[in-house]
């Protein structure tokens, strides 16, 4: 019971620490400045540009479609092949006696 709580106290005692080198980074400037504007999301979705799918994207998806497929039918199989399954089989035997 004791080693559990030794090591929770172990690893608590470094969140108490002080970070003063953390602190040192920020400047007087940047402690001073004023938060930054918040920008309407409206604004923001008028700026971006609409996806455009194309031929060339249609024919590589519908390529690493067909690839994933066929990835997928060759990991459905079975790992253990027949003859290997047949000789797993015969060589466990259980205790005599």
């Amino acid at each position: 019971m004791r080693a559990p709580l030794a090591f929770v106290v172990v690893l608590a005692l470094p969140a108490c620490a002080d970070f003063p080198a953390l602190d040192a980074t920020v400047s007087s400037e940047m402690k001073a400045a004023a938060y930054p504007s918040l920008a309407p999301t409206s604004a923001l979705a008028a700026q971006q540009a609409t996806p455009q799918a194309t031929s060339t994207t249609a024919a590589a998806l519908t390529g690493r479609a067909a690839a994933l497929r066929a990835r997928a039918t060759r990991l459905s199989g079975s790992v253990v092949s027949s003859t290997d399954k047949a000789r797993l089989q015969t060589g466990v035997r259980p205790p005599s006696g």
